[in-house]
């Protein structure tokens, strides 16, 4: 019997690259027109490099890009691009298609809802209340609250226990196989991989069920729910 769904944040709710590379693109462009005297190619490169050094969420990438460039932070540049990249941000944070109508449905059928995401707390519960999905959820279950990211067991036995349910009890959505599927399943989850939200090219997930669309939970779950009956 499904008595919870619990969904990664990133990529499965909200199409977070969609809304990095805008913002990042416009954050690009502000800075030059500021002063910044490299190629838009040349600063999107080393962009990249320092998340992948320092993880998608570093919150100072441009502190870093001004600092490597002249050894130390140009505010005049710096500030443009902050600013350039939270407008863009807010513009171009948005939901998947149909999310917040299967949200409502799975509250319907009385089910809890949860998030475990790998984003710092703050983040997350800034991209949750923008989006006005921060009364909608049991749980939240931030980076913060472990200290482990997935596939660590711990981020999703503490969802588990905030909801006050079992495993089996519990579906986990996620975009992120070697993370979110491997990492559920491992403490016993039913898992489900959204691969409308996959950036890896992902061929087969592991994935109890695979879904090109999030409305195509609310029917897993009434099938789980044949079953046990």
């Amino acid at each position: 019997m499904i008595k919870a769904v619990v969904f990664d944040l990133d990529n499965t709710l909200v199409d977070f690259m969609a809304m990095k590379n805008q913002a990042v693109a416009a954050a690009i462009h502000a800075m030059r027109d500021a002063g910044l005297r490299l190629s838009a190619e040349e600063i999107r490169r080393r962009i990249d490099a320092i998340y992948a050094e320092r993880g998608i969420e570093f919150q100072n990438v441009f502190d870093q890009l001004l600092f490597d460039e002249f050894s130390k932070v140009d505010y005049k540049i710096l500030a443009s691009g902050i600013i350039a990249y939270r407008r863009a941000r807010e513009a171009a944070l948005v939901l998947y298609p149909h999310v917040y109508l299967t949200l409502i449905e799975l509250l319907k059928m009385n089910l809890k809802l949860a998030v475990v995401s790998d984003a710092p707390g703050r983040e997350a519960w800034l991209r949750l209340c923008y989006l006005n999905l921060h009364h909608v959820f049991d749980a939240v279950v931030t980076f913060d609250d472990t200290h482990m990211r997935k596939p660590n067991p711990e981020p999703f036995v503490e969802a588990l226990k905030r909801l006050r349910i079992r495993p089996q009890e519990s579906l986990m959505v996620g975009d992120w196989a070697e993370r979110d599927v491997v990492g559920a399943a491992q403490v016993g989850m039913k898992t489900v991989f959204a691969r409308y939200g996959d950036t890896f090219g992902t061929v087969n997930s592991h994935a109890d069920y695979d879904i090109d669309d999030i409305t195509q939970l609310i029917d897993i779950v009434q099938q789980e729910n044949e079953r046990s009956e």
